[in-house]
């Protein structure tokens, strides 16, 4: 989701010129997927508080519901659930905020949790849940609290970071970017968060200028969201992810290393504080990974005995 101080500008710049990159193509993937599934029924489960969330149902097998990270629909995660649902029955849902989804105010990560709870009521009281970036830190929200409701649980790369430095430039961060949202400025607030995590000038433009850029200041308020998923201080939440009961597969991209080292030290630590974690590194990927990649050792993981 960011990155650290201490990580070098220059690879700051390369890694997340990638990711600007997929936001492009993300926006047109979504596009065509909306066009492709026009006529398609959306369903949608109450949460806790009243709010509804949107999600789609497909595919035959054992229940995996998909969590998003950062400025992500359920549109972003087409790819990936057109490979899973030969295995699973995949539920895709737009997290709080987002997409179809409702948004009852005042948001708070127990309710982002809840909302998680009410779509495994929909998938029949259990499921595998998969978890990417703000998404794999709120799925160790939900499964320090849910107990055996998440069968088995995999995370890649949480944005967890207690390198030296980070929870200082986190603060400053998220308190700008919470001023900017209490305005309602939210172009100023989606720029400082792209400018955060590194997005060069010429990219930051170009998505400015695609068809993209609405639907992200829509979902700008929703930041602040996966800021308090993240954390105060953005540190591994020890004591949390030592409550994680579930089988737990804990991944990192081999390419994340050079640009953000933190990820794979985090990584390694909840590795290491989850009682039945075991580590993957997904080499040559980095955060914005290759569906075509990942899902066979989903498959591999959650089917396993």
């Amino acid at each position: 989701m960011s990155a650290i101080r201490s990580t070098p500008i220059g690879m700051r710049a390369t890694c997340f010129a990638v990711l600007s990159a997929s936001f492009l193509m993300n926006a047109h993937a979504a596009t065509e997927a909306q066009r492709l599934d026009h006529g398609k029924a959306m369903q949608l489960v109450t949460s806790k508080d009243g709010t509804r969330i949107a999600y789609d149902k497909s595919g035959n097998g054992p229940a995996l519901i998909l969590v998003n990270g950062a400025l992500a629909t359920r549109e972003s995660n087409r790819e990936l659930t057109q490979l899973l649902a030969p295995h699973f029955t995949v539920y895709n849902y737009d997290r709080r905020g987002r997409g179809d989804s409702g948004d009852t105010k005042p948001y708070s990560v127990q309710r982002e949790v809840e909302d998680l709870d009410a779509l495994i009521g929909a998938a029949g009281g259990s499921s595998y849940v998969y978890g990417k970036s703000s998404g794999a830190s709120l799925a160790v929200e939900a499964a320090a609290v849910l107990g055996d409701k998440i069968k088995k649980l995999a995370l890649y790369e949480a944005p967890y970071s207690d390198a030296e430095g980070a929870a200082k430039e986190w603060q400053v961060f998220t308190a700008k970017l919470d001023r900017l949202l209490v305005a309602n400025r939210r172009t100023e607030a989606l720029t400082h968060f792209l400018k955060f995590v590194g997005t060069p000038n010429d990219a930051l433009a170009k998505m400015k200028a695609s068809p993209a850029w609405s639907g992200m200041e829509s979902m700008a308020p929703t930041l602040a969201y996966d800021n308090a998923v993240v954390g105060a201080g953005r540190s591994v939440p020890i004591s949390k992810a030592a409550k994680v009961t579930a089988n737990t597969l804990v991944m990192d991209g081999g390419a994340s290393a050079g640009p953000m080292p933190f990820m794979r030290q985090t990584a390694d630590k909840l590795g290491q504080v989850i009682p039945k974690a075991q580590r993957h590194t997904i080499e040559g990927e980095a955060h914005d990974l290759s569906s075509k990649k990942l899902v066979p050792i989903l498959v591999k993981f959650f089917l396993s005995q």
